[in-house]
């Protein structure tokens, strides 16, 4: 800054750059003048000073402006309003006013101006037709904004109030030679004020002036115009009155000759109206002529074509006999033109005046007629039309006929939204519904009341109605740990006002310590707990809710085996939640089988103390156990080993103490034994070697090592695919390890694949040897072996019976050796002493009689007698030798001590 004169400048922000472009100088000299300029600055340094400002004298401090006064808004046109507003109280120095608005409700504001405006009125454009909004201005100077005004009433966007447009259509519609009937068709706009009435002028043709036909308005769009001069040619116009005035007149009609209509075919339809119009329908409307010829009309067709075409198509290719027609496939932004032709026995009569044209387009925010229900059960149709203004009617039809039934139907209009009630809604109301909005751009839309809609919209009317309280869950039962039995239903919602009541064979019951009664209704759950469950409960539960107007009940029988089942369970429960106060077995005697292929019975234990006793017991007898489990891990088992059938019985275990005890049991037999045998098959499978091959003298057989064999398990022998039975031929058997299949006297026929098959509860194992080729007849030869030498063996020389190995005798004394040989054939006997052989004499003697008892004798014995003598006995076979030691003592001597004998032992001698 720089006071005029001094010649100097002076920063006036020393100390900090300020980023906006206003800025408010203080401490200035009053009365003297001053220039300013400025400079920018950015990183790189500070720019050259602006243009010098003209001297400004500081005067008296400006304020902040008060807020406008009263804010009005008018109707403008469909989308703009006119807004105007009392000044501020001060207004000098004002840059201008900003104006904002708001739709109705929803507590948003919007700019109007980004500028302000000098002005106190202002019009706010690009607003929505039909919407409703209110306005505020704030006023701004130098130091910025005011606050807002209050907010305007809310107005709605729709065309200010002018005269109407004119009407037009003038169509002559009946001529007697001395009057006329006349029609014509609405104003498109009536000003936004209902249109009052019509005035219409006549004159003859050729004539310049116009005479008035009537003084007093013309309520209807048809009018009879009397004293006319016969075969005289006239020419009309007519114009609309509304609340502002009177619009422009029509355009004057066609010269109309007054002379009597006498043809036999209809006059002419009139009164066209185009609604509906969508992308490739509408729907044409007219009325019926007033001269109908000399028959009543039949029916109508309507002929259409694109404006610039010279052709007519009709739609219809029998006359319709109905007003209204639905002309369809047309082609969307294509502009056609109508006219309607009645029709009646004599033939088709005169065409009706040519529609305007229309745009076949849907316009943008079409809105369609809606169906519904309200709040007290009523069936509707509904219809929503911004555009609609103050002077707008909602014209409500069925088939295109308005609606004045007021027994049938109630019709409510409030602002842009227009509803159809049904009073007594029932299958007569089946049908085409319309509505038209006057007052707009030709609004109009259609509603088909089919069966089906008609239907819902009746089920929906019932429902609302007579409400039904929405259930979750109907009434249920479920029987609790100590065994009471809780009763419950559970509603989608319940209100804190709502009821209820509990229902037992007719009988109201109260909440009691019989039965507990209790209703959580922010879950909607309403419940009853009956602590003694007992056989007088048996009958029908009811639960019966009320929440405003609307109810539900649920019941629940419990009779005959429904009650006795609940019954049986409760009891169940009550006995269970005693029987574990004391110690007791959370889980009871179970079976299982390791892998090991030993079977444990195994009960868990619960609520147990070191004094605690526990024991097993088989068939009622104490069961030895090499020491007892350790309660205190809560698991018990009893190992079976190898289970057979020495193994079945009744298991039981028990638990004592002074609390009180329990008692688990399993039966190990039947079925459960089945089932164990099953499972031991399965385990052992796992188990089971490949199949070998041992010979004996017998013949060949296979065999299956495994953990645990038992012949009740269950396997299959086969033999190429076919099934094994045991026999003499083909022996099944086995041992606690190891299961096998006997050959009995293999022949060629025995070669082939064998399969051993284990069945296991979930799975089979299988092992399978092919016993042909190289393998068949190694083992063919070994079994041909072991059967010889068996023979051998059996039909050899043998000493059957015994001899003693030691023989003690005193002399003088016979000694006999005697024992039974065997032999197939028949063997030799040869007797020696000290392996010499000897001579029969009159001391030694031989016999074998029989050809099996064979005997020495001694006669005499004497200490030469003593020695080893020796029976050898010997066929082709082979045999054995038997040793016999005799001892001889003499006379008078102590006999020596004679130890317990033994039988000899023979020693074999190979076959020659």
């Amino acid at each position: 800054q720089s006071m005029v004169g001094s010649g100097s400048w002076q920063r006036v922000n020393a100390q900090v750059a300020v980023k906006s472009p206003r800025y408010a100088v203080f401490d200035l000299a009053e009365g003297k003048p001053y220039v300013f300029r400025v400079l920018s600055a950015n990183k790189n340094g500070i720019s050259d000073p602006s243009e010098i400002t003209e001297p400004i004298q500081p005067q008296d401090t400006i304020v902040l402006p008060s807020a406008p006064g009263q804010v009005v808004a008018t109707r403008n046109t469909k989308t703009s309003v006119v807004v105007q507003w009392d000044k501020p109280k001060h207004e000098e120095d004002l840059y201008g006013y900003y104006i904002d608005y708001s739709v109705v409700g929803s507590n948003r504001w919007e700019p109007s101006n980004h500028k302000p405006i000098k002005y106190n009125r202002f019009v706010v454009h690009g607003l929505e037709t039909g919407e409703q909004y209110v306005f505020r201005v704030k006023a701004a100077n130098a130091l910025g904004l005011s606050e807002n005004s209050q907010e305007s009433e809310a107005v709605t966007v729709q065309a200010a109030l002018t005269c109407p447009s004119y009407p037009h259509g003038i169509t002559l519609l009946n001529c007697d030679g001395h009057s006329m009937t006349l029609g014509w068709k609405a104003p498109t706009y009536s000003g936004g004020s209902p249109i009052l009435g019509y005035y219409m002028d006549k004159r003859e043709a050729n004539h310049q002036n116009w005479h008035e036909v009537n003084s007093s308005l013309i309520t209807r769009t048809i009018y009879t115009v009397e004293n006319l001069i016969e075969d005289a040619f006239y020419e009309f116009k007519v114009a609309a009155a509304n609340l502002v005035g009177i619009g422009q007149p029509s355009d004057p009609s066609e010269h109309f000759k007054c002379k009597a209509w006498t043809m036999p075919e209809p006059g002419p339809a009139y009164d066209l109206m185009i609604c509906e119009v969508r992308n490739t329908s509408l729907v044409l409307l007219w009325k019926a002529p007033v001269y109908e010829g000399k028959s009543p009309i039949t029916g109508y067709l309507v002929d259409y074509k694109e404006v610039d075409a010279e052709d007519w198509m009709t739609a219809n290719e029998k006359p319709t006999p109905k007003r209204y027609f639905k002309v369809t496939d047309l082609h969307e932004g294509h502009t056609y033109v109508f006219k309607v032709r009645a029709v009646n026995d004599a033939g088709v009569g005169k065409s009706s005046e040519i529609s305007e044209p229309v745009l076949v387009e849907e316009r943008p925010g079409t809105k369609e007629i809606y169906s519904g229900v309200d709040d007290e059960g009523n069936i509707y149709l509904a219809f929503d039309c911004k555009e609609a203004t103050d002077a707008s009617h909602f014209a409500w039809g069925k088939s295109y006929e308005e609606i004045d039934d007021s027994h049938k139907f109630k019709i409510e209009t409030e602002g842009n939204h227009s509803k159809l009630y049904f009073k007594n809604p029932d299958k007569s109301d089946l049908g085409t519904y319309s509505i038209s909005v006057s007052d707009t751009d030709g609004v109009s839309s259609s509603f088909v009341m089919d069966d089906e809609e008609f239907e819902r919209l009746m089920a929906l009317s019932y429902e609302i109605k007579n409400p039904t309280i929405p259930l979750k869950s109907e009434l249920a039962y479920e029987v609790l740990d100590k065994g009471e039995v809780r009763f419950w239903i559970q509603a989608e919602s319940l209100s804190p006002d709502s009821t209820f009541r509990f229902v037992i064979n007719d009988r109201e019951v109260e909440n009691s310590d019989r039965h507990k009664i209790n209703c959580d209704r922010s879950n909607g759950i309403i419940e009853m707990v009956m602590e003694k469950f007992t056989i007088d409960n048996e009958g029908t539960y009811t639960v019966q809710i009320q929440d405003g107007k609307a109810k539900n009940q649920s019941s629940l029988v419990l009779i005959g085996d429904a009650f006795k089942g609940v019954l049986a369970e409760s009891e169940l429960q009550r006995k269970e939640f005693l029987r574990k106060q004391g110690p007791h077995f959370s889980e009871f005697l179970y079976w299982k089988v390791t892998e090991e292929c030993e079977v444990l019975l195994s009960c868990k234990v619960a609520n147990i103390k070191k004094e605690t006793d526990f024991k097993w017991y088989k068939d009622g007898s104490g069961a030895d156990v090499e020491e007892l489990p350790d309660l205190q891990k809560g698991e018990c088992h009893l190992s079976i080993p190898k289970l057979s059938r020495k193994d079945e019985g009744v298991y039981k275990a028990t638990l004592s103490d002074d609390r009180g005890h329990d008692v688990s049991s399993l039966e190990l037999s039947g079925k459960v034994y089945d089932d164990i045998m099953l499972a031991l098959s399965g385990m052992s499978g796992k188990s089971a070697s490949p199949l070998k091959i041992l010979c004996t003298e017998e013949g060949i057989r296979l065999q299956c090592f495994l953990k645990y064999y038992n012949e009740e398990m269950k396997v299959s022998w086969c033999h190429r695919e076919s099934k094994i039975s045991s026999g003499e031929k083909m022996k099944i058997g086995g041992a606690e390890d190891v299961a096998w299949l006997q050959i009995t006297e293999p022949t060629e026929k025995d070669k082939g694949n064998y399969t051993f098959e284990i069945f296991g509860s979930k799975e089979s194992y299988k092992r399978t040897i092919d016993l042909s080729g190289q393998a068949f007849d190694d083992a063919y030869a070994e079994f041909q072996r072991l059967k010889a030498a068996a023979f051998a063996e059996k039909n050899r020389g043998k000493v059957i019976g015994g001899l003693p190995d030691v023989v003690t005798i005193m002399d003088g004394k016979t000694l006999n050796l005697t024992c039974t040989v065997f032999g197939n054939p028949d063997p030799e006997v040869v007797w020696f002493k000290n392996d010499k052989a000897f001579e029969i004499d009159e001391h030694y003697a031989f016999s074998l009689e029989q050809g099996k008892y064979a005997s020495l004798t001694i006669k005499g014995v004497t200490s030469e007698d003593s020695g080893k003598y020796s029976i050898h006995v010997k066929n082709k076979y082979g045999g054995e030798t038997v040793d016999v030691t005799v001892s001889v003592y003499r006379h008078g001597e102590k006999m020596p001590e004679i130890k317990p004998g033994q039988l000899a032992k023979p020693r074999p001698i190979p076959p020659s």
